[in-house]
């Protein structure tokens, strides 16, 4: 059993959870990390943050981030849509599917890497329920049984708990890793998770 654990919040319409998905895998497999995923509604998490949705940033912002996203795909040598066709999308059922399977005892790292794939790179549309069945199916979930099951009350009620929860950890983004308290925010900061397992050194905790 693994003996570190990190905290990974994340949404399936994040552009940077997608751009780090991959390395996060490779760091999970390298140190044998147990991970929490903690799937947020990431426009809760913006407002309660002082963000901005993209498309109400300064023209500025938008369009230094579309070099970025080019740099950080040839980093990754990963697919990248500089405007996926679907998104924004509302991800909030994916992110449903994913709690029961959890809830099930499932292990939910494909299909967490699926849901990001499916928008920025294969361009589907995540709020519908046929593509978040294939995807689930695809990475080897129950897809039918979660999405049955993504109505529940208390799925619902878990959402919305792990997005307060974020909100009173101060996240105000997608990806925050967590561990021992320590946040990493962004996935160019996988490197310095890294080197805090690896150091072993005390946690740097948020005042």
């Amino acid at each position: 059993m693994a003996e570190e654990a990190v905290d990974y919040y994340f949404s399936f319409v994040s552009l940077w959870s997608y751009i780090g998905c991959g390395a996060f895998a490779a760091l999970i497999a390298r140190r044998g990390l147990q991970v929490n995923y903690k799937p947020i509604d990431l426009m809760a998490i913006f407002k309660a943050g002082g963000g901005l949705p993209v498309k109400e940033r300064p023209l500025q912002r938008q369009s230094y981030r579309l070099v970025e996203m080019q740099r950080w795909r040839e980093i990754r040598q990963i697919p990248l849509v500089l405007h996926p066709q679907f998104y924004p999308a509302d991800p909030g059922r994916g992110h449903r599917m994913l709690l029961a399977a959890l809830r099930a005892g499932l292990d939910v790292a494909a299909f967490s890497r699926a849901g990001l794939k499916a928008v920025w790179a294969d361009e589907r549309d995540i709020d519908d329920p046929k593509t978040l069945v294939a995807l689930a199916d695809a990475s080897g979930l129950p897809g039918a049984k979660l999405l049955a099951e993504s109505d529940d009350p208390a799925l619902v009620q878990e959402a919305e708990r792990l997005t307060a929860e974020a909100i009173a950890r101060k996240v105000f983004g997608a990806p925050f890793y967590v561990y021992r308290g320590e946040p990493f925010w962004g996935q160019d900061r996988l490197d310095m998770l890294e080197a805090v397992l690896t150091s072993g050194r005390p946690a740097i905790t948020p005042s």
